[in-house]
């Protein structure tokens, strides 16, 4: 896939696509639906898998991601999870900002660039094809502590692949990462936010948690800066998770419109962080 057709090939891949929802620490439908997702006409529904609509930027909470992430079933192990990660231990105005589909040499320069300016780390969720050629950039965000994750090596539709072809497309893009950035990542993301059991499943066996995020932006229909600027600043909380892209199109309203909404979130008192990276 070209750097350029991403936009386009998800707009035919949505169709049917089925993702898993989740409630919330109160009760309320928390949601791994992806910067994509939303484009799925059918209302969201309770529990199970699900076509996702759109959300409003502040509909979903999350607590902070600090810490080493959520309890395990054993040290050194990831659980075997049936749903992405929508919550976890922390207090505290914490946010916490992911880019997917890079690295583009054309804007992730620019944001990292930013991010630098205001000592602030974020999550990056890489396509293996992008990091192939761009491993500078891994090794640039690895040397700052910003966080590299698993994003297929494609962007596919998982749910229409088989275990196969699945492993694949996880399995090269954690090589590439390795490589580049040093060590293997301990995070991944779902294409279009479209998780599977199988997805789940390899990704724990590869030592990988899910995530999932609380805020889409959905600069990838490049709505204009504003739009972006006002929809990360209007679902600021304690403990969101903004989904942003640095590849996939043409970035640059996102990269202008982190320019402007990362000094308001700081000058409002939130903490932009990372988890933690494990150790073992």
């Amino acid at each position: 896939m070209q750097k350029d057709q991403l936009l386009t090939r998800r707009g035919l891949l949505l169709a049917g696509a089925a993702v898993l929802g989740a409630a919330g620490a109160a009760g309320l439908l928390a949601s791994g639906t992806d910067e994509e997702s939303v484009r799925a006409a059918a209302p969201p529904l309770a529990g199970g898998p699900q076509a996702r609509a759109a959300l409003k930027p502040s509909a979903y909470r999350l607590q902070p991601l600090t810490g080493d992430g959520p309890p395990r079933a054993r040290p050194g192990k990831v659980a075997v999870r049936d749903e992405p990660i929508l919550e976890m231990p922390g207090r505290g105005r914490v946010m916490v900002l992911t880019f997917d589909d890079g690295p583009d040499p054309r804007y992730t320069p620019d944001i990292l660039d930013t991010l630098d300016e205001y000592g602030v780390r974020a999550m990056f969720f890489v396509c293996g094809e992008m990091a192939v050629d761009n491993k500078e950039l891994l090794a640039r965000m690895a040397d700052v502590g910003h966080i590299v994750g698993n994003h297929t090596w494609t962007h596919p539709l998982l749910t229409q692949l088989d275990r196969g072809e699945i492993r694949s497309e996880m399995v090269r893009t954690s090589d590439v990462i390795e490589d580049a950035y040093g060590e293997p990542p301990r995070w991944f993301r779902a294409p279009y936010g479209a998780w599977n059991r199988a997805a789940f499943q390899l990704g724990a066996e590869m030592g990988m948690e899910p995530l999932a995020w609380t805020v889409d932006s959905l600069d990838w229909t490049t709505p204009g800066t504003r739009t972006i600027i006002d929809r990360i600043e209007h679902g600021a909380a304690p403990g969101v998770v903004v989904l942003s892209h640095d590849a996939g199109g043409d970035r640059s309203q996102s990269v202008r419109a982190l320019r402007q909404y990362l000094p308001y979130l700081l000058d409002s008192g939130y903490h932009i962080t990372v988890p933690r990276r494990r150790t073992t």
